[in-house]
C-alpha cells in the first residue's frame, strides 16, 4: 500500500482512540495490528475493509501488522484456503513482513493457560451435551442454570481435561468450560465453551489435538501473545469484549484493547462466508474466484485493481453502526482508477459486417489511435483498416427512433480516428435479418488530417475484418436482483439470471492478441474488461468486463 501519514489522512474514531494512548503512553509509544482469518474460505470484499484498515493503521503509525490465522476449526479448514488468504493478503499491498502467524502455533499455551485456570478454579469439565447447554443458558429475562458438574473438584477437572487431550472421550462427551457467572446479562459470560473435543486432522499439527479451543478463548491468547495493542474487529463481537477482557485479566497476561468497528455490508451480494460456500458448491458460480463473486480473488479476476479496493475502503470510512453500502461506490473506484491508466482499444462485441464499396480491394491504412487520453504520456498505436469492417449490430438500426446518430440506411456516421461512411445498401438473410452493410467512405474526411469540414452527429467504433482477431467476451453483472438478498428467505431464487453473457464471437484490435493474463484495457464504449486469468490461452482469449462505463444499474 502506498506511503500514508496521521498527518494527511481524515480521522475517525479509532485513530482518535491510538492517539489518546500514543499522548499518555498506553502502549510505550507501540502500535500492533493484526488480521486474524479462518481459514474455512476465501476472503471477500469486507476482509478487504478490515485488511486495509489494519495495515493502514500499522503503516500510518509505524507499527506493526500481523497476519495470522485462526485455524482452531481443522472440520472445515483447508490449505487450499490458507493460500488464497496469502495471496490476497500480499495482492492488497498489507506488509506482513513474509512472517505467517497461526493460532495452532500456540495451542500448548493455550492449552497451559486453560490449566492454570482450573487450578485457579475458574474453569470445570462439564459433560453436559450441546443441546443440554443450550437448553440451560437461560433467556434474556431468565438466568441461566448451573450444570450439576460445575463444582467438580479441581484434581477431578486437571485429570478428565487431561483425558480429554489424550483422547480419552468421544467427540461432544465433555467441553472445558469457563466460571463465570450463569446470571449474567451477557449470554457470553454464562460460563462460555473453551475446549471441544473434536477428532479431526488438522491442516498443521496433524493428529496431535483432539481437542480445540473456542474463538473466544484463543482470540484474546492470540492477541496477547503476540504483543498486540489494538485488537480491531467487527460489531458482532462487542458482545464479546467482557469476556476477551476476562480470560486475559485471569490469566494476568498483555492485555490489548479490543475496538469494534461496522463490517462492511454490500448490496446486491451476499458476504456469509456459509452462502458464499453454498454458491460454490452447488454451482451457481464458477468456483470462489468467479468474477461475480465478492471474494477478493473474484474480483481480482474480473479486473479490480488493489488501488481501486483500498481507495473504495476510504471512501466509506470507518463507522460504528452496520450499514447497506451501495456497490456502486466499488464500481466506481474501479472506474476511477483503471480510467487513469488503461490502454484504450476497439473491440465490436456483436459484429455487423460493413463493405466500404469505394475503398480499393487489398488496401490497407494504419491509423493513429489514442492509447489513452487521460495520459498523454501513454501514446498512440497504429491501427489497420481495410475495405471490410465489423461495427457493433446495435450501431445500426433500419427504423431509428428520435435521438438516434448511429448508422442508417442512407445516413452517416464517423468511425473512430478513420473516415465518415454512408450506408448505401442493406443486405439480409432469408430470415429478414441484416447481415452486412454496402458504405461508401469520403477520403476527404479522414480523422485529424481530412480536407472535408463536413461533421456528423455520431462517432462509432470498428474493427478491420482481415486484422481483428476472435475472442470470447464474458459480460459480468451483479449476482443477485434484490438489493439485500441476505435477508430473503429464498435467497437462492433472487439470483440475477442475466448475471453472466458470453458472446463467443467478438471481434478486436490485432494488437490485443499479445495482452498479458490478468491486463486491463477500456474497450471504447463499451466498458473495462481484463483478459481472464483462468481459461484465456495462447489460442484462446478470454476477456473478462470488469466495470461498464457508466452505472448501467442507476434508475
Amino acid at each position: 500500500m502506498s506511503e500514508n501519514t496521521t498527518a494527511n489522512k481524515s480521522k475517525n474514531f479509532i485513530y482518535e482512540i491510538i492517539d489518546e494512548d500514543l499522548k499518555t503512553n498506553k502502549w510505550g509509544g507501540k502500535v500492533h495490528t493484526r488480521f486474524p482469518p479462518e481459514p474455512n474460505g476465501y476472503l471477500h470484499i469486507g476482509h478487504a475493509k478490515s485488511i486495509c484498515l489494519n495495515y493502514g493503521i500499522a503503516r500510518d503509525y509505524n507499527g506493526k501488522f500481523n497476519l495470522r490465522f485462526d485455524d482452531t476449526n481443522p472440520e472445515k479448514e483447508e490449505t487450499e484456503y490458507v493460500e488464497s488468504i496469502i495471496e490476497d493478503v500480499k495482492w492488497l499491498g498489507a506488509d506482513f513482513r513474509n512472517e505467517v502467524l497461526f493460532a495452532s502455533d500456540y495451542f500448548d499455551q493455550m492449552y497451559l493457560w486453560a490449566v492454570e485456570l482450573i487450578k485457579k478454579g475458574k474453569a470445570y469439565v462439564c459433560d453436559l451435551t450441546a443441546d443440554e447447554i443450550r437448553a440451560t443458558r437461560g433467556t434474556l429475562t431468565e438466568p441461566g442454570k448451573e450444570s450439576p458438574y460445575r463444582n467438580r473438584s479441581v484434581e477431578e477437572n486437571l485429570s478428565l481435561f487431561e483425558r480429554m487431550k489424550n483422547g480419552d472421550f468421544p467427540d461432544g462427551a465433555k467441553t472445558l468450560r469457563a466460571k463465570i457467572d450463569m446470571a449474567s446479562p451477557n449470554f457470553n459470560m454464562r460460563d462460555p465453551i473453551m475446549y471441544r473435543i473434536v477428532h479431526a486432522e488438522h491442516h498443521r499439527t496433524g493428529n496431535k489435538w483432539c481437542i480445540y479451543p473456542t474463538y473466544d478463548w484463543a482470540h484474546g491468547n492470540e492477541d496477547s501473545i503476540e504483543g498486540i495493542t489494538h485488537s480491531i474487529c467487527t460489531l458482532e463481537f462487542e458482545n464479546h469484549r467482557p469476556l476477551y477482557d476476562w480470560f486475559l485479566d485471569q490469566l494476568g497476561v498483555h492485555h490489548p484493547q479490543q475496538i469494534e468497528f461496522a463490517r462492511l455490508n454490500l448490496n446486491y451480494t451476499v458476504m456469509s462466508k456459509r452462502k458464499l460456500l453454498q454458491l460454490v458448491q452447488e454451482k451457481y458460480v464458477d468456483g470462489w474466484d468467479d468474477p461475480r463473486m465478492p471474494t477478493i480473488s473474484g474480483f481480482r479476476r474480473r479486473g479490480y485493481t488493489p488501488e481501486a479496493i483500498r481507495n473504495f475502503a476510504e471512501i466509506i470510512g470507518v463507522a460504528k453502526r452496520d450499514a447497506l453500502t451501495d456497490i456502486s461506490l466499488l464500481e466506481y473506484a474501479i472506474r476511477d482508477d483503471l480510467n487513469k491508466y488503461a490502454q484504450r482499444a476497439m473491440a465490436v462485441l456483436k459484429p455487423l459486417k460493413v463493405v466500404i464499396t469505394n475503398y480499393l480491394e487489398g488496401q490497407v491504412e494504419e491509423l493513429e489511435a489514442v492509447n489513452n487520453p487521460e495520459n498523454p504520456e501513454a501514446g498512440k498505436r497504429l491501427v489497420p483498416f481495410s475495405r471490410e469492417l465489423f461495427i457493433e449490430q446495435s450501431d445500426f438500426v433500419e427504423n431509428p427512433p428520435k435521438g438516434f446518430h448511429r448508422l442508417v440506411p442512407g445516413g452517416e456516421v464517423r468511425l473512430r480516428y478513420a473516415y465518415i461512411i454512408k450506408c448505401e445498401e442493406v443486405i439480409k438473410n432469408a430470415n429478414g435479418e441484416v447481415v452486412e452493410l454496402h458504405c461508401s467512405y469520403d477520403p476527404e474526411t479522414k480523422s485529424g488530417t481530412g480536407t472535408s469540414n463536413k461533421k456528423v452527429k455520431g462517432t462509432i467504433h470498428w474493427v478491420s475484418a482481415k486484422h481483428a482477431i476472435d475472442a470470447e467476451v464474458r459480460l459480468y453483472d451483479r449476482l443477485f436482483t434484490v438489493e439485500n438478498p441476505a435477508f430473503e428467505e429464498n435467497w437462492l431464487q433472487h439470483i440475477n439470471p442475466n448475471s453472466l453473457e458470453v458472446i463467443r464471437n467478438a471481434k478486436l484490435e490485432p494488437f490485443l492478441k499479445n495482452a498479458k493474463k490478468g491486463e486491463r484495457f477500456q474497450f471504447e464504449r463499451n466498458g473495462y474488461f481484463c483478459v481472464d486469468t483462468k481459461d484465456s490461452t495462447e489460442h484462446k482469449f478470454v476477456f473478462n468486463r470488469t466495470v461498464t462505463l457508466k452505472d448501467s444499474w442507476k434508475k
